[in-house]
C-alpha cells in the first residue's frame, strides 16, 4: 500500500522516516479552526481529522497518515504562536509549570478512518526571560505547538519531567502510528 502523509513538518517526516516506512508528502487544505466549545483533549484529534476529511477520494491501496499537536496549560490551548511577541508570552505561562501536550493522528484508507490521541505531561523548569529571548531569536519557534521543540536546546536546557512519549510531545506518537499501520 502507498502511505500518504499529509504533513509539512520535517519533524514528522523524520519521525516516520525512521519509523521504516516509505511515505510521500502530499499538502493538505484546510484551515486549522476549533469550534468554539470543544473539549482540550478532543483538539488534536479534530484537527487530524479536519485535515484527513479534505481527501475525500483516496484509492484502494491508499492509505493517509494526518496528525496534529496541541499544548495546554490552565485549560487554555496554546496553538503555534502568530508572532516573537505570542511566542514568549506562551514561553512564559509554561515557565515553572507542569502542561499537556496532546497529539492526534488520523489514518485514513478508501474504505475507514482511525484517529487517536496520546497525551504527555511535560514539566518545565523556571525560565527567564532572557532565556526565552535567546530560544525564539535562535530556534525560531513558530512553527510549533506552544512555542516550542522538545528536542531542541529549550527542551534539552528546561524540560525537568515529563510522563509520556517524548514523540507524542515531539508532535507524533510513533507507537500509535507503527500499531495502526501494522494492522492495516
Amino acid at each position: 500500500m502507498k502511505l500518504l502523509l499529509a504533513s509539512q513538518s520535517p519533524r514528522r517526516k523524520e519521525l516516520l522516516s525512521s519509523l521504516g516506512f516509505e511515505f510521500e508528502v502530499v499538502k493538505t487544505d484546510c484551515e486549522e479552526i476549533l469550534p468554539d466549545h470543544i473539549k482540550i483533549e478532543e483538539a488534536a484529534a479534530y484537527l487530524s481529522q479536519l485535515k484527513a476529511d479534505t481527501f475525500r477520494s483516496l484509492i484502494d491501496d491508499e492509505v493517509l497518515l494526518t496528525s496534529d499537536t496541541v499544548v495546554a496549560i490552565d485549560d487554555q490551548i496554546l496553538g503555534k504562536p502568530a508572532d516573537e511577541a505570542d511566542a514568549r508570552k506562551m514561553l512564559r505561562q509554561l515557565s515553572g509549570k507542569t502542561h499537556q501536550v496532546y497529539t492526534g493522528i488520523t489514518v485514513k484508507t478508501a474504505d475507514r478512518s482511525i484517529t487517536e490521541t496520546d497525551v504527555a505531561d511535560v514539566m518545565f523548569d523556571e525560565i527567564t526571560d532572557e532565556e526565552i529571548d535567546y530560544y525564539v531569536q535562535g530556534y525560531k519557534p513558530f512553527d510549533k505547538a506552544g512555542s516550542y521543540g522538545i528536542q531542541e536546546w529549550l527542551g534539552m536546557a528546561k524540560i525537568t519531567s515529563m510522563t509520556g512519549s517524548f514523540y507524542t510531545i515531539m508532535g507524533l506518537p510513533t507507537h500509535l502510528v507503527y500499531k495502526i499501520l501494522r494492522e492495516i
